[in-house]
């Protein structure tokens, strides 16, 4: 029991969020370098063609230059355990980034200092706010010209709705960007451009010393005492509580290219962040320190390696110890399973593990038995909820383009959507197969994916729609009156539900008020 507390405390399980280009994916390579994981940073290039960052290794990623799946790194930073997850930025995908939110205990968001908030890191902000996970700001690119750094302040509280506080503050940015001084540890750090190097920390006594006027010049550092002051005037203390309750949100600055105030971001984070928290399943509430083990799957990915036709299943550890080759219940099936080979990721490369603790995201290679939100136990009876699918908001027919490979369509079609990067319904009317998707670059990615990974060619038919959604009724008459009155308009989806596929917000709104026994539903989580 010792053993399980003292591996719950060291274990700091979080995502990096934030808009497309902001730097996340630089950032996560960074902090992978402090940890010893990998020993040389990729400079990512501009022209973001040839990236060779660990995180993003799906090669439509390679060539797109942007993350589309959650990648799971894992390493060890002093006595600590670090899980980071990386989502993708893009909006396209963010139905992956909001189920990674469920399956972490806080949140680091990267802001370009140049371009300040923008809409998709609101909408993070807001998954973030509804489950009051603890949230850490680190304002990117301070060695490019940018905004005033108050000013992105102001804008963090107004737009992500939260207060901040400042840990760390710039000495000048752009050309004439000269370091950060460390007010959660007093200490001045001096910059020097490089992408593999840390730079320099200059020993200080207090904002006073002497040293500093020497370091960065008497003006900028009569500059940096009345800002420090400002910041102490006017944000609150930092305490420690109103971080972990979601309320307040520590603001560091640098520049993730050129590894500079990360360390400092990654020394505060593992001191003040959240080890894993109980989680709430529909049962009870679960703490991770209970002997038993229990976890969920929040995320399936296929083909990690192209050479092997196999799917693996992210499952983040709630309780217990996870131990390999140990029989577990899973939930919806009611089987007894065993798992000879669970792996713990450092991006693409796998390793076998014989035990994971809660925090821990373990990787179970599947065969067709997982789906996402699906939950294992010892045995006892638990369903972790929290995981929607969202309606999607474009819709395509998908053709099979070669009828000689239709059961290669057919099951990279059904692998792709165990991963949850779109929706399948079957139109009742004519049969015919719809992907729908919360955005236009996954049609894209599906059809990539298809012909690379399956040897599957597909085309899209355009398909005029408004809205998917869900209907359910307690009164059998009145679905079927539905169904029958809308049957050019009926879908089911994967696990047989009926859909009504609204063609424009008019006729759904005259749906809802003429079948008042219907409920529609928005999220697949009813």
């Amino acid at each position: 029991m010792a053993k399980l507390t003292e591996e719950i405390d060291r274990r700091r399980t979080f995502a990096i969020i934030s808009h497309p280009d902001a730097g996340k994916t630089t950032l996560t390579e960074k902090l992978l370098l402090f940890g010893g994981a990998i020993h040389i940073a990729g400079a990512v290039k501009s022209n973001k063609i040839k990236k060779t960052a660990t995180s993003d290794w799906m090669e439509i990623e390679k060539q797109r230059g942007i993350s589309v799946a959650t990648s799971v790194m894992g390493f060890n930073y002093g006595d600590y355990k670090i899980n980071i997850l990386d989502t993708p930025g893009h909006q396209d995908f963010a139905e992956d980034t909001y189920r990674t939110l469920t399956a972490v205990d806080s949140v680091i968001i990267v802001v370009d200092v140049a371009k300040g908030v923008e809409q998709q890191t609101r909408k993070l902000m807001e998954v973030c706010r509804m489950r009051n996970t603890p949230v850490i700001i680190f304002v990117n690119k301070l060695d490019r010209e940018g905004r005033d750094p108050f000013e992105i302040l102001d804008e963090l509280e107004s737009e992500l709705k939260i207060s901040v506080r400042p840990l760390s503050w710039p000495i000048n940015i752009g050309a004439k960007f000269k370091g950060v001084y460390n007010l959660y540890e007093q200490t001045l750090d001096l910059f020097t451009p490089d992408k593999q190097k840390v730079s320099e920390r200059v020993e200080i006594d207090s904002i006073d010393d002497p040293q500093i006027d020497e370091a960065v010049g008497e003006q900028d550092a009569a500059k940096l005492r009345d800002d420090i002051e400002l910041i102490n005037g006017v944000y609150p203390d930092f305490e420690e509580k109103d971080y972990l309750g979601g309320k307040l949100a520590p603001v560091f600055f640098g520049s993730a290219l050129n590894t500079f105030g990360v360390k400092e971001l990654l020394d505060c984070f593992v001191k003040i962040a959240p080890s894993p928290k109980p989680v709430v399943a529909q049962e009870r509430e679960v703490k991770p320190e209970e002997e038993q083990f229990s976890g969920f799957v929040f995320k399936i990915h296929a083909n990690m390696d192209p050479n092997h036709r196999s799917c693996i299943a992210f499952v983040k550890v709630c309780s217990g110890k996870f131990e390999r080759n140990a029989p577990y219940k899973h939930m919806r099936s009611g089987k007894i399973m065993k798992f000879a080979a669970p792996t713990a990721f450092m991006a693409q490369k796998k390793n076998i593990v014989d035990e994971a603790f809660p925090g821990d995201i373990v990787g179970i290679p599947d065969n067709g038995n997982f789906k996402i939100g699906d939950t294992i136990t010892q045995g006892e009876t638990l369903h972790y909820r929290g995981l929607p699918s969202f309606s999607p908001e474009m819709f395509k027919y998908i053709e099979n383009t070669d009828p000689m490979k239709s059961k290669q369509l057919d099951k990279g079609v059904q692998q792709l959507m165990d991963e949850g990067v779109a929706q399948l319904f079957t139109n009742q009317f004519n049969g015919r197969k719809i992907i729908g998707t919360v955005g236009q670059l996954q049609f894209e990615v599906i059809q990539y994916r298809l012909l690379h990974e399956y040897g599957a060619q597909c085309r899209w038919e355009p398909l005029s729609l408004y809205k998917a959604c869900w209907i359910e009724s307690d009164d059998a008459e009145a679905l079927n009156a539905f169904k029958k009155r809308k049957h050019q308009f009926m879908a089911i989806d994967r696990d047989g539900r009926d859909v009504f596929l609204a063609d424009s917000n008019y006729v759904l709104q005259m749906a809802q008020n003429d079948f008042p026994k219907i409920r529609f539903h928005f999220s697949s989580e009813y």
